[in-house]
């Protein structure tokens, strides 16, 4: 019996080579047998005797035939091991092959197994987000590979921070042109939009990259939805003719690169939820589904972020829909290319321009709005001076960014807005003589108008003027800040949305009327008009008020009741206007009237004498 089970003992030992290890481990190459000596003195009843070659310590026959049973267990009878030979040896070519292949991205580097070669879904290396960190860890320990180390998802990485880089000097540019228009980048809206798009495509880029090592799905959703808006506006943009003019290139390509960076953006987050299954799998043997509480207080935060960029674009599309909506309203005249063809301005003229009986032209009125559109201003007033026959013939026009009109580059004055008014009376054939009437600021419009065409004014008209003492309220910082910041909401149209939602207002409302100022358009003159109040506009009507003070050209001066009560240094500058030439026709101070004294045409003081009547008596009569 003994010489038998020497035998087959050494029949298995060739094949196997046992060492104890320190941690009481029997190790044995091809498999790991945990032997621990105390259960195996136990089991076996072996005591201690001489060491063998191996630092083994055995004794008695029972140790051997213990081995014998448990390498029988592990290994089979020698019959079994001979019939798996040929499998055997299959798969260890299989593995050689396997070796010697070219590894790549995807090469594992811990060998397949039942389960003990994968490592632990808690591993630092697999729990890892930060992909710096996990290359530095993958340097200094080649079994320890973080899920993002893939050469795809660190290339998009590299992608995200370049489009940003870029989008990031586009932004700058666009920011500069609110205030300075560069060459090449002047577009006739309020430029307001294009700003948006482009904060929106910087904002996307950092969301992506800060939650780049944490995909999940509703950022992939949100993602999606952004794309499809964005895909809706660049088709509006493109297909109304008055947003495709007034967005210009620039806008065009603002919308366009905010549409690919969004697509984009989806597309990096499914490669990376991908990559990161894809190591979780390799690394662990399966798809890591928990999250650590931060990575939820990340997917909650992107979550959010992504809903209200989201809104956004929403509001932004809606608003797009309202100015399609608006671009059908056609202006009452016509637009005309000004200034080497950068920008329209709307120029209307009522009657015809005839030469009356004695063969002289007939006087044109020309109107010049005050703080808003003179089709809801002054507009209506000389209209019904023109219906009751009171006067034969009036122009009106709407200064840059105003009604019907584009914006100018940045910067523009009142003197340039005048030579772009004169541009246009010269392309529609309006020569004059010319009766000029306007009201608040418009006054420092006209005013310098009417020194650059000293031949053709026959008269002037100013209610309630702003004198150029007072331009430091309209250029202060605090006001042009407000501006600024309005210009930069106003592509959500908050107030505008609501307006046509809740209130009916209607297209008219919107262009010209009581909602005119919600208009990025107008706030965008408006801030243009700060920028330079106390720079070019004030150098400019000094100089006109030194052409003036030399000339006998009419004046007639109507002040508000109430400013003049209001402030006693208001009363004093309209005293000074009354005073701006040497003929002074009249000056009326209209009591209880407010700024806009055209408002109080049917108060009992204006009843005998209205201010249709002050035209005819001082500006018609007297001078036609």
């Amino acid at each position: 019996m003994k010489k038998d089970q020497d035998k087959m003992l050494h029949s298995y030992l060739p094949t196997i080579t046992c060492s104890l290890q320190a941690d009481a481990e029997l190790e044995c190459h091809g498999s790991r047998i945990q032997l621990n000596l105390k259960d195996l003195k136990k089991t076996t009843g072996v005591q201690d005797g001489p060491k063998s070659p191996s630092g083994l310590t055995y004794s008695g026959r029972r140790l051997i035939d213990y081995l014998h049973s448990t390498m029988v267990s592990f290994w089979g009878p020698r019959s079994r091991r001979a019939d798996n030979n040929v499998s055997d040896h299959d798969r260890a070519s299989s593995a050689s092959r396997q070796r010697h292949r070219e590894p790549d991205e995807r090469t594992r580097l811990l060998p397949r197994g039942s389960g003990e070669g994968y490592l632990s879904p808690d591993d630092p290396a697999v729990r890892s987000t930060s992909p710096t960190l996990s290359m530095m860890r993958a340097t200094a320990d080649a079994a320890k590979v973080s899920p993002y180390n893939l050469w795809s998802v660190r290339a998009l990485r590299l992608f995200s921070l370049i489009f940003l880089a870029l989008s990031f000097v586009w932004w700058v540019f666009l920011l500069v042109s609110i205030f300075v228009s560069p060459p090449m980048m002047h577009t006739r809206g309020s430029g307001f939009f294009n700003f948006a798009y482009t904060t929106l495509t910087v904002g996307n880029l950092i969301i992506g990259l800060l939650f780049f090592a944490v995909p999940s799905r509703p950022m992939t959703i949100w993602g999606a939805v952004l794309s499809v808006l964005l895909v809706v506006d660049t088709l509006l943009i493109l297909s109304v003719p008055r947003l495709r003019v007034e967005e210009g290139w620039v806008g065009i390509a603002s919308v366009l690169w905010a549409t690919v960076i969004a697509t984009y953006n989806v597309v990096q987050t499914q490669t990376v939820a991908r990559g990161k299954e894809e190591e979780e799998e390799r690394l662990t043997g399966r798809v890591e589904t928990r999250r650590t509480l931060l990575e939820w207080f990340a997917v909650l935060a992107e979550t959010i972020v992504m809903g209200v960029m989201t809104l956004v674009v929403i509001l932004l599309t809606a608003t797009l829909v309202l100015r399609a909506r608006d671009a059908s309203l056609a202006p009452p005249g016509k637009r005309y290319l000004v200034d080497n063809q950068k920008y329209e301005v709307h120029l209307a003229c009522v009657g015809n321009n005839t030469i009356n009986e004695d063969d002289r032209q007939v006087t044109t009125i020309l109107v010049e709005a005050g703080e808003g559109p003179v089709e809801d201003s002054l507009q209506p007033f000389i209209d019904n001076a023109y219906r009751n026959g009171i006067i034969d013939r009036y122009c009106y026009w709407d200064r840059p960014g105003i009604a019907w009109s584009d914006n100018a580059p940045s910067p523009h004055s009142a003197g340039m807005s005048a030579d772009a008014f004169s541009e246009a009376l010269a392309l529609a054939g309006e020569e004059g003589p010319w009766i000029l009437v306007s009201a608040g600021i418009g006054s420092i419009y006209s005013r310098i108008f009417a020194s650059r065409h000293v031949g053709d004014v026959r008269g002037m008209m100013l209610i309630d003027p702003l004198h150029e003492d007072s331009l430091h309220r309209i250029g202060s910082p605090g006001r042009g800040f407000v501006l600024w910041c309005r210009g930069i909401i106003s592509p959500l149209g908050l107030d505008r949305l609501a307006g046509a939602i809740f209130k009916g207002r209607t297209r008219e409302d919107r262009i010209y009327g009581r909602s005119a100022y919600q208009n990025g358009r107008f706030i965008k003159a408006q801030l243009q008009e700060n920028l330079v109040a106390e720079s070019m506009t004030a150098s400019e009507i000094a100089s006109a008020r030194h052409v003036q003070q030399s000339l006998d050209t009419p004046l007639v001066v109507v002040s508000s009741g109430v400013e003049m009560h209001k402030s006693e240094q208001w009363a004093k500058q309209q005293e000074e206007m009354a005073h701006m030439t040497d003929n002074l026709v009249a000056w009326d101070v209209v009591g209880g009237a407010p700024h806009e004294v055209w408002t109080t045409f049917e108060d009992s003081h204006m009843r005998n004498q209205s201010l249709q009547s002050v035209v005819v008596v001082y500006m018609g009569c007297t001078y036609l």
